[in-house]
Parts: structure tokens; sequence; C-alpha cells
């Protein structure tokens, strides 16, 4: 005949202190918790991040000059977009608005045919003010300039592009020489 002798387990005499390891599972909820909300938060901020457009002033076809103009500034409609991911640029109106605060790049790109008495000149403003500009002189053929900055936007802030009082700017159709475009680089 065999013998055997066992020896109890832990299960009916435990070493372990219940109350102890229940403290743990909850600071570890609350910890997951924390990290669930933070996933969150980051994919929020992810999506606010897709923000990009670039657009060119024609939308057929052939070769236009545009200006120019005597009364005042003149906001141009970059009415070829390209690409709009975000909608945060209107087509309609040539405003870039700011779908989140953040740094943003900028970068404008003109073309115009070359006048003894006229230059090739557009400004980048934001919210109706100054930022920079695009400048280009010459007699004859065709000019080009561009420009760029980085701004720090607020959510509603307003981009656009103006064409000065008496100066014009060419595009043409089928090569869109004259651009605006714009990305967030980060959210903040």
């Amino acid at each position: 005949m065999l013998n055997v002798w066992t020896i109890p387990a832990d299960y009916f005499s435990p070493s372990i202190n219940i109350v102890e390891e229940l403290g743990k599972i909850t600071i570890m909820e609350k910890r997951m918790k924390t990290i669930e909300k933070e996933m969150e938060r980051l994919k929020t901020e992810n999506e606010a991040s897709k923000v990009a457009f670039l657009a060119s002033l024609l939308t057929s076809f052939g070769s236009h000059n545009i200006g120019p103009f005597h009364n005042g500034l003149h906001t141009l409609i970059y009415k070829h977009v390209f690409l709009n991911t975000g909608n945060a640029y209107d087509p309609n109106t040539g405003i870039y608005t700011a779908p989140v605060k953040g740094g943003y790049a900028f970068r404008v790109f003109s073309k115009a045919s070359g006048d003894k008495n006229r230059a090739g000149t557009a400004g980048l403003f934001k919210n109706d003010q100054h930022i920079i500009s695009t400048y280009a002189h010459q007699t004859s053929g065709f000019i080009s300039s561009s420009n760029g900055v980085s701004l720090l936007l607020e959510k509603g802030d307003k981009v656009k592009v103006n064409l000065y009082p008496g100066k014009w700017i060419f595009d043409n159709g089928e090569h869109h020489h004259t651009t605006f475009s714009g990305h967030l680089l980060f959210p903040m």
C-alpha cells in the first residue's frame, strides 16, 4: 500500500494580503483610465494635425493676367485646388482659416509678365496684417518670385494673399505657376 502525504496549500492558509492586492488593482485601474484618456486626446490631436492645402489661381487651360487693380488691395482667389485636407482653405474667398491653434508654414509662388512700369507683387496677410511679400520686376519676359513663412496662429485666424494696387500677377491653367500653400506643422 502506498501512503501519500500532502501539505495544505495556500488555498486555505493564504500568505497573500487580499486587501493590499485589491488596493493595487484599484491603482492599476486608475492608471489604465488615465492612459485611455491620454490615448483619446492624442487621437484627437492627430486628427487635428491633418491640415494642408495647395491651390493655384486658374482652374482652366490658358494664360491670364490678374490685375492691375487701382482701388486698394485685391484678395487673390486661388481656384484650382490640388489638396485641401482639413478643408481650411476656401476656394470661393481665397482665405485660409486656421482650424486649431498651432504652428503653420505658408508659401507663395508668383509669376508675372515683365513690364517697364509694373512689378509682380503680392503679399501674404494674417488677419489683414501684412506678413511677407513676393516681388519681381523686369522690363520683359516672365518673372517669378516666392516667399515663405512659419506663423503661430490661433484657431480662427485668417491668412490670405493680396495683390497690391497697380501690380499684376500671371498664371497658366496648364502649368499652375502662381500658387498658395500651407500646412499645420504642429498643434498647440
